[in-house]
């Protein structure tokens, strides 16, 4: 179970692209060295609950490796601010 303070952060990046913190950056980037440096001490017992949830509910493209990471935030997630 993802803590509900994550799960905001979560949403909006997944939504709008907006860059999470470090920790959520390094998980979506499924970097496990600086995901476990960067948790906090319940985060760092929930990081395979964290792949479950991804795998599970969000957009394959959106996570996996950092290049994914980095072209979901340029792509402005599943609802992108359009350009007025």
């Amino acid at each position: 179970m993802i803590p509900e303070r994550m799960l905001g952060a979560l949403q909006r990046y997944v939504d709008h692209g907006i860059k999470p913190g470090d920790f959520l950056t390094a998980v979506l980037s499924n970097d496990l060295r600086e995901a476990c440096g960067r948790a906090d001490d319940e985060n760092q017992r929930l990081i395979f609950e964290y792949v479950k949830f991804l795998h599970n509910h969000v957009p394959s493209g959106c996570w996996g490796s950092p290049e994914n990471v980095r072209n979901w935030l340029k792509r402005g997630g599943l609802n992108p601010k359009q350009e007025q």
